[in-house]
C-alpha cells in the first residue's frame, strides 16, 4: 500500500484497523537508535523517497543506544498518527555558537549496512521550543530540516504510524558531542522471536 494510500486511511480515521491488517504480513523489525522500534512497511524511492513505518516504544524490547543524541532533524517531512500512548514533539531552538558551543551538527546517511555519521564544521547550542503532546488518534506533522525529539513518557508505552515524503537536497541531521568524530553505527534487526513480540504488542493495544 502505498504512502498516498495510508495517508488516506489515516485521515478517514481507519489507522488502527489498516495498522492491524499491516502487521499480518511479514515484516522485520530494526532497532532504531532514537529509541524506538522500526517497522518498515513501503519505501518507494521513485516517488521522493516516501516511507510508511510503525515506530513502537517499549520497554519489553531492548534498545539502540545513540551516539550522538535524540535531537535530530529529518531530511523528509514527517506525518505522524500516534496509534496508542502518548507522544512528545519536542521542538529544540538551536544557534550557531563558537566557543560557547556545547554541541556538534553531524550529517547522517543511511544505507542498507546502517548508518554513517559524519561531524560537520557547524558547532551550536540549544534550547528547549515548543512542545507539542500527541495521544491516541492524533496526527501531527513536522516540515523537513526542523530539529526536535520524539520523546514517550518514562516507561510509557506507545506506538505510530510515521509516513515519510523526502526533500531534494535535504539532510539527515543530528546533534552529538563536540569532540567525536565519524564513525559507523550499523542498525539491528531484531530476531523472528523479538519481531513477533513487537507484532503482539501493538496489535494488543489495537484489539
Amino acid at each position: 500500500m502505498s504512502y498516498h494510500d495510508v495517508h488516506q486511511k489515516v485521515i478517514e480515521g481507519q489507522a488502527r484497523s489498516w495498522a492491524l491488517e499491516a502487521l499480518s504480513r511479514p515484516v522485520t523489525a530494526v532497532r532504531h537508535p532514537l529509541g524506538f522500534v522500526c517497522l518498515p512497511l513501503e519505501r518507494d524511492r521513485a516517488r521522493g523517497g516516501e516511507g510508511v513505518c510503525i515506530h513502537l516504544w517499549s520497554d519489553s524490547l531492548a534498545h539502540a543506544e545513540s551516539t550522538t543524541s535524540q535531537i535530530h532533524c529529518h531530511s523528509w517531512d514527517l506525518v505522524s498518527h500516534v496509534l496508542y500512548g502518548q507522544v512528545r514533539n519536542v521542538h529544540a531552538v538551536v544557534t550557531d555558537a563558537g566557543a560557547d558551543a556545547t554541541h556538534r551538527v553531524f550529517e547522517v546517511v543511511s544505507g542498507a549496512d546502517g548508518d554513517r555519521i559524519s561531524p560537520t564544521r557547524r558547532t551550536v547550542r540549544h534550547a528547549t521550543g515548543l512542545v507539542e503532546v500527541f495521544g491516541p488518534g492524533d496526527t501531527y506533522t513536522l516540515p523537513a530540516d526542523r530539529f526536535h525529539s520524539s520523546v514517550v513518557p518514562e516507561g510509557g508505552e506507545a506506538a505510530t504510524i510515521a509516513l515519510g515524503r523526502g526533500r531534494p537536497g535535504g539532510r539527515d541531521l543530528s546533534l552529538g558531542p563536540l569532540g567525536a568524530g565519524p564513525h559507523h553505527v550499523s542498525r539491528q534487526q531484531l530476531d523472528a522471536d523479538e519481531t513477533a513480540l513487537a507484532v503482539r504488542l501493538i496489535t494488543a493495544h489495537l484489539t
